[in-house]
């Protein structure tokens, strides 16, 4: 019992986060590594064991109550009298009743004074000094067993933390001069090459060499199905190799890798606290010492206006008054529910950084989307090449293959699926990203430039065709000066893209595509998919100004986006949500939610959610108030005894930590 209380609020919190998502990892984990019989049974030893111990103090004061109150009252025995009763009681009253005075007395030279656990002592001991030696002892050990339970749950969470710690692998096995060799996963270097074996766990991020590898990446999106990756492939840490020996070449460092971010978002989301919660914390504060100060008038003021004023009698209602008001149930569940909402979302594969976020996005009016990635897959696919005669068509596309493998946007990848390998013999220069635009550059000095139509405006090169008549991405291409022609390239909708609209629909929710794409391809896409609003040739700056006239009316906003540019608007948004697959460090670094598995269906999903949390919140709020009101009156007028201000107090509490707990059974279907 002594060392129950000393886990932080954040530890008991960020256990609520983690233990459905991580049991379900483990569990994945065991039937890839197929744990045998033996080991699993000396682990439900191990847990029998300390499940005794936890108990054991609890049980020795259950024994010697039930044998006190069998003598008091089916058994009477001559001896048992006096101080030899007294005495008794007391023996059966340490064990559980000790901690807690040893907790009171550490929280008053912490100057916290008015605590739950002075509440507690102060109503045991006043029962022991007007004879109430049974129910003194009956109400310490059912707080004892329910601290024991939240004692139980925090301990199982704090393994289960470690489990999903552990996703990493300590070490790995790279290849090196074609023979296999041991190594930390922390010293693998960039571009060495890790040979996973069918059941290992992939330690760092990388690239898929093996021409198809299946893997189970629960670990990641929370998703038990498999998913087939191919040569080439990006490959993430955490994923279980499944059915076949696999090459991958490392591409980030041990310490960035999309688990390692996943794993300081869900750690630091105990950092930003939810008005709700923040206020019961307050609340609590002042609440405790009001209602010592009115247990001391229960027990005082009745002297001056009760003719037959019995001190004991009123010292017992003020003694019943103070258990009744211990605020357990509010400064434990409403954590609870909302880390539960964290959890159940984590599950899903979705990830909040904050229980803050949950009470906002619960609120949304209006959803305010990017199209490339977002909503539509942002893998590219050329389709035409419209070049003029004059230039030589193979020159141009290895000069804009050239220079796109500066990039990292789809497009970029579209145009090197479509043209090949970048020819080395081609220099580039003085190469430019410019925002919004597209790329510049030079080469054999002379300029080229490659981007959107925007992007020939802005150097004054004249076109002769109609960019809005074409419901295509367009890629323009300049070379010394002249128009030479374009690209178009198609990108395709996400599966469930038109669910997604079609849920925040249901759910009143306005919706907004914004793009830097082309106007009447954003308009085709947003008609189809039934978006209410729609913008395109959005630079950065528009996306961020168009965010503004949505909150300048009052809106509360929520914007969906994955890359770099999308940045500056996640920040602005009251939620910011990535697309944590796709999505650029910067943005998922920016956003409050993330998406691990990139699919806009989890948007309405994770509305659901944070409803569905801020609903279950306040079901125990109210639980606790009307409960603890009522019996606080029937107290104070004498129509309760300890035993119903054991229910107001630990009764409630449990109710409320269960209807919390709940939040992470329920179904979130797509």
């Amino acid at each position: 019992m002594q060392h129950i209380h000393k886990y932080d609020a954040q530890d008991k919190q960020l256990c609520c986060t983690l233990a459905q998502k991580i049991n379900n990892n483990t569990k994945d984990v065991m039937q890839q590594h197929n744990v045998n019989d033996a080991h699993k049974n000396s682990e439900h030893s191990a847990t029998k064991s300390n499940l005794l111990a936890e108990f054991k103090l609890p049980l020795i004061s259950l024994c010697l109550l039930l044998f006190a109150v069998g003598l008091d009252n089916w058994f009477p025995q001559t001896w048992f009298i006096g101080w030899v009763r007294i005495i008794w009681y007391v023996i059966a009253y340490a064990p559980v009743g000790v901690p807690v005075l040893k907790e009171a007395f550490e929280s008053i030279a912490k100057k916290e004074i008015f605590s739950e656990f002075l509440l507690m002592s102060i109503a045991t001991i006043g029962a022991f000094a007007i004879g109430e030696y049974p129910e003194a002892v009956a109400v310490m050990l059912f707080y004892a067993v329910g601290e024991v339970f939240q004692t139980l749950a925090v301990k199982r969470a704090k393994a289960n933390i470690k489990t999903l710690l552990d996703q990493r692998p300590d070490e790995v096995t790279i290849i090196e001069n074609n023979q296999p060799k041991t190594i930390k996963a922390e010293t693998v270097q960039i571009g060495n090459i890790i040979q996973l074996k069918p059941g290992e766990k992939l330690g760092l991020d990388g690239e898929l060499l093996t021409d198809n590898a299946s893997f189970n990446t629960a670990a990641l999106t929370g998703e038990s199905k498999p998913d087939t990756k191919t040569k080439g492939e990006t490959v993430l840490a955490g994923m279980i190799n499944l059915n076949t020996v696999a090459q991958v070449r490392v591409t980030t460092a041990y310490t960035d890798s999309k688990l390692s971010k996943i794993l300081e978002l869900v750690q630091n989301a105990t950092a930003q606290k939810a008005p709700t919660e923040l206020f019961i914390r307050k609340f609590a504060k002042i609440y405790t010492p009001i209602v010592v100060l009115l247990a001391l008038l229960i027990t005082a003021l009745p002297y001056f206006f009760v003719e037959s004023y019995v001190f004991s009698q009123w010292l017992y209602r003020a003694l019943v008054f103070l258990v009744i008001s211990c605020p357990c149930a509010l400064v434990i569940s409403i954590p609870l529910g909302y880390f539960g909402g964290i959890g159940a979302a984590s599950k899903n594969g979705i990830l909040f950084k904050g229980s803050n976020f949950l009470d906002i996005i619960a609120n949304i009016q209006s959803v305010v989307m990017d199209k490339t990635g977002t909503m539509t897959e942002g893998v590219f696919k050329v389709q035409e090449v419209i070049l003029k005669p004059e230039f030589n068509k193979d020159e141009i596309l290895q000069m804009v293959n050239a220079l796109e493998s500066q990039s990292t946007h789809p497009v970029a990848t579209a145009i090197h699926n479509y043209v090949g390998n970048v020819d080395s013999n081609i220099k580039l220069e003085n190469v430019e990203e410019i925002s919004g635009h597209g790329l510049k550059a030079s080469i054999n000095n002379k300029e080229i430039l490659v981007g959107n139509f925007k992007l020939m405006d802005k150097f004054s090169i004249a076109y002769a065709i109609d960019p809005a008549t074409i419901v295509y991405t367009l890629i323009a291409i300049a070379y010394d000066k002249k128009f030479v022609g374009y690209l178009t390239i198609a990108d395709s909708i996400k599966e469930d893209a038109q669910l997604t609209i079609d849920k925040l629909k249901a759910l009143n929710v306005n919706t907004t595509m914004l793009s830097g794409d082309k106007s009447n391809v954003v308009q085709f896409v947003a008609n189809k998919l039934g978006i209410t609003n729609s913008f395109g040739d959005l630079l950065p700056e528009d996306k961020v100004n168009k965010v503004k006239e949505l909150k300048a009316k009052n809106e509360t906003v929520c914007f969906v986006g994955d890359g770099v540019n999308d940045a500056p608007v996640v920040a602005l948004s009251d939620v910011g949500i990535a697309m944590g697959g796709l999505g650029s460090d910067a943005t998922i670094e920016t956003a409050d939610v993330v998406i691990q598995d990139d699919m806009p269906s989890k948007i309405p999903m994770a509305i659901n959610i944070g409803k569905q949390t801020k609903k279950i919140v306040w079901q125990n709020i109210i639980l606790a108030f009307s409960v603890k009101a009522i019996v606080l009156i029937l107290g104070a007028g004498g129509l309760a005894t300890m035993w119903e201000a054991v229910f107001a107090d630990v009764g409630v509490a449990l109710l409320a930590i269960l209807n919390a707990v709940r939040i992470q059974r329920m179904k979130f279907n797509n």
